[in-house]
């Protein structure tokens, strides 16, 4: 939803200014006039627009190389699931109820983020993904307490803490990104240059329907930019969601 009250809210500031560019005209005294100024103003309008073009589509970008890095270290993360719980099937029939209780928070994770839709930012932070009493930690806190009776029981049981390791190291790497996915700055200043251009825009027309209708229609376009924005650096909660597959595929592969 905050996605949503921000594209709003450019699109009122954008237009809002856009008219009100296009009132100032009719207010300048002859000395003033657009037509004696047009060049300078033009110029800085085209100055503008190259900045604003460059701003956002860096701003798309990283936000979207963001979320596919999300995607691709949620994958990784994954595996590391998929390698431990072949560890813990090598160790023998005593890790049945840890392959278990993995299968169930993991199962638990899916329904939260992806059926209900309704995750918690706080869970998704670096103290959720330490804490002891979360699903998939919860599900793991017995991995320290067996014990290898034979060197093939050992070495399973070495492999699967070491792939425990690497999977919590993903997570709270996937976690600290989370929480600065973009500069919230920078994405201020984009919108205080849209309506600069768009103020622009309203000096340079002139008043009528059609200089309505683009204007209205620009101010949607610099809208649908920064709610995409927004969007893309909730891969979780956002309209841009990453796929679950690689956790579908885990929970099916894991005590099979």
């Amino acid at each position: 939803m905050e996605s949503l009250f921000i594209g709003i809210a450019v699109i009122v500031l954008t237009f809002g200014v856009g008219m009100l560019g296009l009132r100032v005209q009719t207010w300048l005294d002859e000395h003033n006039s657009i037509e004696k100024s047009r060049d300078m103003i033009g110029s800085v309008v085209g100055l503008l627009s190259l900045l604003l073009a460059l701003v956002l589509g860096t701003l798309i970008g990283n936000t979207y190389y963001f979320s596919t890095g999300q995607q691709a270290q949620l994958q990784s993360m994954m595996s590391s699931i998929i390698l431990m719980d072949k560890s813990l099937s090598e160790f023998g029939p005593e890790a049945k109820p840890l392959r278990d209780g993995m299968k169930t928070a993991l199962q638990h994770i899916y329904d939260d983020v992806w059926i209900k839709g309704n995750v918690d930012p706080g869970q998704l932070s670096v103290a959720a993904a330490m804490d002891a009493h979360a699903p998939f930690e919860k599900a793991l806190a017995g991995l320290g307490a067996i014990e290898g009776k034979s060197p093939e029981q050992k070495a399973a049981l070495a492999s699967a803490q070491a792939k425990n390791a690497a999977f919590m190291s993903t997570r709270i790497m996937m976690s600290l990104q989370l929480a600065t996915p973009f500069s919230e700055a920078l994405l201020v200043i984009v919108i205080i240059w849209a309506m600069l251009l768009f103020f622009g825009y309203g000096l340079l027309s002139r008043h009528n329907m059609t200089t309505v209708v683009a204007l209205a229609f620009g101010s949607l376009c610099v809208s649908f930019a920064i709610f995409i924005i927004v969007e893309l650096a909730q891969p979780y909660s956002g309209l841009f969601r990453i796929s679950p597959a690689a956790l579908v595929q885990t929970i099916q592969a894991i005590d099979r």
